[in-house]
């Protein structure tokens, strides 16, 4: 049996944690919190609708098999940036990585982006979230505005589907194989 440890990460309010309810075989475990009328001045949904009420805290947890081989534990931050020094702990030991971004708010993930470009040695792909069922921009657009480089893959998925979570993370193992193997990534 292999176990692999892969980190949902991204910017506040993006999806991560209904990607991980959506996957985890075992009831998820999460730190959600009611958010407050003081918490809704400092964490601002500002483009992405109104229908949030809580927010993670510390971090949500889920494990997923892949194969009667395969484990995958995943675990998910927090968005908000007076929560960020907990990402290098949630990383350690991490093997690959997907960063969920909302492309009708793409500033919330700069940051993120940026840790696992100049932060973190953990291999990372980027996952455009699909809110609302549809696309709001080409990939293309997105690896612009991000300003990913050419060997960060770039996906769409649909957070809250179970078969759209296991082809991102599949797709983040692809890529972590390949760059511990020295190979550049395959196309996909």
């Amino acid at each position: 049996m292999t176990s692999v440890k892969l980190v949902v990460a991204g910017g506040f309010g993006v999806g991560k944690t209904t990607l991980v309810e959506a996957i985890s075989e075992i009831p998820p475990v999460n730190t959600e919190a009611w958010m407050t009328q003081a918490a809704k001045t400092v964490d601002a949904l500002d483009g992405a609708g109104g229908g949030k009420t809580t927010t993670t805290v510390a971090m949500d947890f889920g494990r997923v098999t892949l194969a009667s081989d395969l484990v995958l534990y995943l675990f998910g931050t927090p968005g908000q940036p007076r929560f960020w020094p907990m990402w290098d702990d949630l990383c350690r030991g991490a093997s690959g990585a997907v960063v969920l971004v909302d492309t009708r708010r793409l500033d919330v993930s700069f940051a993120a982006v940026n840790y696992f470009e100049n932060d973190s040695d953990v291999p990372f792909i980027v996952a455009a979230n699909l809110f609302d069922g549809r696309q709001t921009h080409p990939l293309g657009q997105v690896r612009e505005a991000l300003r990913l480089d050419a060997d960060v893959p770039l996906v769409s998925c649909d957070a809250r589907e179970r078969a759209s979570a296991v082809d991102v993370l599949t797709r983040t193992l692809g890529h972590t194989l390949d760059r511990t193997a020295g190979r550049a990534p395959a196309a996909r």
